[in-house]
């Protein structure tokens, strides 16, 4: 039987275009939320790991029709073994087709998505949904400063990957964003605008902390203060590494809204033989803090504060007027447990009227840093007890995670923290693709267990 040529073609055609259609993957939850940041591995070691909305678009044309085992890696997300010791499902994916899978979280916290990074929608966009999220140009960075200032919140980042090479900002890149605010569940889409430069016609973000001097510049401990005139400025400390994460020199700095950089004030530190190590320091995020006597500071460190300065512009700059404390290093359970404080976050909580510490284990079972835990205080000096593990990783790093103050509410049990994804400190050679090196947003509901309910 003879077919003219055009037919041939055009059944060739719809052949290949229905080939080429992928079988959507849908990760959801027990309570049916899609559950961003899952890993599907094959038999054959490929790759599938559900983007910002959960999906996954499944393209691999050996396995259309054919019933496949996916390994399920989901960090606080799984399913159960089978009699050989497997985690994993059985689907077969069709061209087209769609399928759900349903992951159990076995952690209090929600996964909302990754903040950072490309391709936050790059699955569901094969299907030609969330077009309109934006890609920065920015593939992945290290543990966010967040400040809000002038009416918009800043974001600050260390080290910075970009597209072109290996090696990309090295001296804080930065972006701002107004009105945002986390959604009740995934999907996560927040628009930065970064902080750019643009050279030979290429447009891309740069760094704001041009500091003289070899090796990575670090901003922490930003602040916004008033001056005697009640003028406000947003000021911080950058440290400089070299070698090894080799500190080196640390400095006052302050944003310069014109340049769109900080400026170095004074220097604080400089290493040498007669000073190996640096002072006190407004090192970690800054929190704000009044005392009983009405006086406002504002307390530096991590999970507990090392350093509290008055709540001025003036006082800032003057280390005369700084006080060093000593913080906490530990954080004790509900049954007794001494759990090991490497670094974290603490603000005070309108809802529970605690303050709360949010860390990461130092040498936690599960991964050396990627355990993370939540206590509390009727101080923030501690000390710190009820600590419960709210987010675990199977040897992966989870570090230098920060609440999200900006977001609680007092009539609301829900907080939000943010933290950095990385294989870096773990013996894990295989980083997620795409969410590796990055910021990942979770939620957390004080009201469920493990945590006590309002009295």
């Amino acid at each position: 039987m003879r077919h003219p040529f055009w037919l041939l073609g055009l059944l060739g055609l719809l052949a290949r275009l229905t080939a080429a259609q992928p079988c959507r993957l849908e990760i959801i939850d027990q309570d049916g939320w899609p559950v961003p940041g899952v890993e599907l591995r094959t038999v054959h070691h490929v790759r599938l790991v559900s983007d910002n909305a959960g999906v996954i678009a499944c393209d691999l044309p050996e396995l259309m029709g054919r019933e496949t085992w996916f390994e399920v890696i989901g960090h606080g997300y799984g399913v159960k073994k089978d009699g050989f010791g497997y985690r994993g499902v059985r689907l077969t994916p069709t061209p087209g087709g769609q399928v759900p899978v349903t992951v159990e979280r076995t952690q209090p916290a929600r996964r909302l998505g990754r903040l950072t990074g490309a391709g936050r929608f790059a699955e569901s966009q094969k299907f030609g949904d969330h077009l309109d999220a934006p890609e920065s140009g920015v593939l992945g960075c290290d543990s966010v400063v967040p400040v809000s200032f002038q009416g918009k919140q800043y974001w600050f980042w260390g080290d910075t990957n970009l597209p072109p090479y290996p090696l990309g900002i090295f001296n804080v890149s930065a972006a701002t964003t107004e009105g945002f605010t986390p959604p009740a569940r995934p999907p996560l889409n927040v628009t930065y605008k970064y902080i750019t430069s643009t050279k030979n016609g290429i447009t891309r973000p740069r760094g704001v902390a041009p500091l003289p001097g070899p090796g990575p510049a670090w901003v922490w401990g930003l602040t916004v203060l008033p001056d005697r005139t009640g003028r406000e400025h947003l000021v911080g400390a950058i440290v400089k590494i070299r070698g090894p994460l080799e500190a080196y020199r640390w400095d006052l700095v302050e944003w310069d809204e014109a340049t769109q950089n900080f400026r170095a004030l004074r220097t604080l530190w400089t290493k040498d033989a007669a000073h190996p190590t640096p002072p006190a320091t407004p090192d970690g995020q800054a929190v704000p803090w009044t005392d009983a006597a009405g006086k406002a500071w504002i307390l530096f460190g991590g999970t507990s504060p090392k350093l509290r300065i008055p709540a001025t512009y003036e006082a800032w700059q003057d280390p005369q007027t700084w006080e060093e404390l000593t913080a906490a290093t530990t954080a004790r359970t509900p049954e007794g447990k001494i759990i090991q404080v490497h670094g974290g976050h603490l603000a005070w909580h309108p809802w529970s009227q605690k303050w709360l510490s949010l860390f990461t284990e130092k040498g936690g079972a599960s991964s050396f840093l990627g355990e993370i835990w939540l206590a509390t205080s009727d101080s923030p000096f501690g000390p710190w007890g009820q600590a419960r593990q709210v987010l675990s990783h199977d040897n992966y790093t989870f570090y230098n995670p920060i609440l999200h103050p900006e977001f609680f509410r007092a009539d609301s049990p829900i907080i939000h923290f943010e933290g950095t994804y990385t294989t870096t400190f773990s013996a894990n050679k295989q980083p997620t693709p795409r969410w590796d090196y990055n910021q990942v947003l979770y939620q957390l509901d004080l009201s469920a267990p493990p945590f006590a309910a309002k009295k």
